[in-house]
């Protein structure tokens, strides 16, 4: 090992002349100038703004199947960044591939097989087993986490293209075919869904015959609210970013990864018009001459069909209050959390930040941001339409309006059910789901996703909506529901989900960070260490910066309290 000239320098002193010797060799990673002309390329005559990083990193990617470092140097240098601030930010990002120099880059095609919860149940292990043999040296087989399709599980994505219920035989045959993220569900386009009467609401507001008191008091009067999982009063959202100075921003988040989640991606697939509709009236309520809509990259189809409607939506002049801007995710979960969204949506690694200050008032580049979920902005146009009456009226045991359910695991029919608010699972099951699958005994259930918690049979007729099931140390959240049975190990159950937070964890904090990998550790051993199960789960509680790492340890705690008989025995997996 050698010292640098400038180091040997500074080691014998000063030169004669009194200054500094020159470095032999310029500092830093040098340029590589095919790189440099390979990357202007890409990005012809594109901004090279900071907060469009990420996009940049997906215009490459997705020509060269990788980020070389290489082209990270040349992105750096064509953004006037810092390379590591570049680098630290592509490989934040799991669907990011950073090759580092000398290293081998992945081969031409990856197989994402999701490992998340329904499709675990759906024998997810046994195709990461036997894909590997059936696809051969060529293709990449590597886990991955929720795909939004737990309805249809098992799910294997070829590149972002996904394969439903998935086996060996037809995952093989999409990777011969080589799939494209060009067809999507057939979808009522701009055309039709003006000609069944929308956009006359958002056109009234835009010509003055619609007050924006008036609209938030609409939607205050029928009980909306946050449907991506907080559940915050819709209507206070709106007052209190309009008392907020402006300019005002907007940012939708349609990045929705809560493992039991699909129901955002089974309402942009149908009919996206109707949620375009009631994001531009928010965007007109509060104000906000841009919108931002955050897209999940586990839904390559959706984002190239909401591209072209917007193009429709921009030719046909029903946005000239806002500039709408589509970004794409890359693979965070962390990024459904309103602060971190907006960190990626700013080109920055996606780590919540620290509050107050709320992003109500300091949100996206600083300005007062509001933030709203897919589901939540689809019901708006109904709900001022059809009236307070028609939202208030439905509902069970007490409990007033609808709730859009994703139920997955044992049931005959999953799918998204639009029930009344309140419902009980059994009557989920029953009425809308055909009953529990052939061969299995209802036994317990997930009533809000990943960190919503475990309910044994034995409660399922507790009502389920906001602030219904907390006293039992659970939340309905996004309204994820998966139904589990007798052939479920309750434990495996809680395992497969703490596996999932540790993998998605930002790592920005300790008690989540060091956490989820400490309570899997000590998961996988057995017997479970109750008392230093519930200690660690305290301290994740109490001390994590975000809902992630708060939430994390709620399925553990669940099987603790309700599921004691299943402590002693062996762990087995699906």
């Amino acid at each position: 090992m050698t010292l640098s000239s400038d180091v040997a320098g500074a080691a014998r002193g000063p030169a004669k002349s009194g200054r500094r010797r020159p470095s032999r060799t310029p500092k830093g990673r040098q340029l590589d100038i095919a790189a440099v002309e390979e990357v202007q390329a890409l990005l012809t005559d594109k901004s090279r703004r900071r907060d469009l990083l990420i996009e940049h990193f997906h215009l490459i990617q997705d020509h060269y199947g990788h980020l070389s470092a290489a082209h990270l140097a040349a992105l750096a240098a064509e953004m006037k960044l810092a390379l590591t601030e570049v680098y630290e930010v592509a490989t934040f990002y799991s669907h990011f591939d950073v090759v580092k120099e000398g290293q081998t880059p992945p081969p031409p095609i990856t197989v994402r097989v999701c490992d998340s919860l329904s499709c675990a149940m759906a024998g997810a292990e046994k195709l990461l087993k036997e894909l590997p043999g059936k696809l051969g040296a060529d293709v990449r087989v590597v886990r991955a986490p929720c795909m939004g399709a737990c309805d249809r599980a098992p799910v294997c994505a070829v590149g972002h293209v996904q394969t439903f219920r998935a086996t060996p035989g037809n995952v093989a045959a999409a990777v011969k075919s080589k799939p494209h993220a060009h067809a999507w569900h057939e979808h009522i386009d701009l055309a039709a869904y003006q000609k069944a009467g929308g956009y006359s609401l958002l056109k009234d507001c835009l010509a003055g015959k619609r007050t924006r008191d008036e609209m938030i008091k609409i939607v205050s009067d029928a009980g909306l609210r946050g449907l991506g999982g907080a559940g915050f009063p819709t209507g206070r959202k709106w007052s209190l970013v309009r008392a907020e100075p402006a300019p005002r921003m907007f940012a939708v988040n349609a990045d929705e990864g809560e493992p039991g989640t699909f129901k955002d991606r089974f309402y942009l697939e149908r009919d996206p018009h109707r949620f375009f509709e009631g994001m531009l009236i928010a965007a007109w309520v509060v104000e906000a001459p841009s919108t931002y809509i955050y897209v999940r990259d586990e839904y390559p189809e959706i984002r190239l069909m909401l591209s072209e409607e917007i193009k429709k939506i921009e030719s046909a002049g029903l946005s000239p209050h806002t500039a709408i801007h589509l970004r794409r995710g890359a693979g965070a979960y962390i990024c459904g959390e309103e602060s971190a969204m907006i960190e990626s949506i700013e080109g920055k690694r996606g780590l919540p930040r620290h509050r107050p200050p709320y992003v109500a008032q300091v949100g996206l580049f600083g300005r007062p941001t509001l933030e709203q979920n897919v589901e939540t902005l689809f019901w708006v146009r109904d709900i001022v339409e059809k009236g307070v009456e028609w939202a208030t009226s439905q509902g069970r045991h007490e409990r007033k309006g609808f709730r859009s359910f994703s139920v997955s695991g044992r049931v005959k029919n999953p799918g998204v059910k639009l029930a009344p608010a309140g419902i009980t699972v059994r009557e989920l099951i029953d009425e809308f789901c055909g009953g529990i699958a052939d061969g299995h005994t209802f036994a317990g259930y997930l009533p809000g996703g990943a960190s919503g918690g475990i309910l044994p049979a034995s409660m399922a007729d507790l009502p389920l909506d906001f602030g219904t099931l907390e006293k039992y140390g659970c939340f309905v959240g996004s309204h994820a529901v998966v139904i589990l049975s007798d052939k479920d190990d309750m434990k495996a159950v809680a395992l497969n989900l703490m596996k999932f937070f540790e993998d998605e964890s930002c790592g920005q904090c300790t008690p989540c960070r060091v956490g989820t990998e400490k309570a899997v550790k000590l998961m996988e051993q057995g017997p479970w260490n109750k008392a230093l199960l519930v200690e660690l789960s305290a301290a994740m509680r109490d001390a994590s910066i975000c809902g992630l790492g708060q939430a994390a340890s709620n399925p553990l705690i669940c099987v603790l309290k309700y599921f004691p008989q299943e402590l002693t025995k062996p762990l087995r997996t699906w």
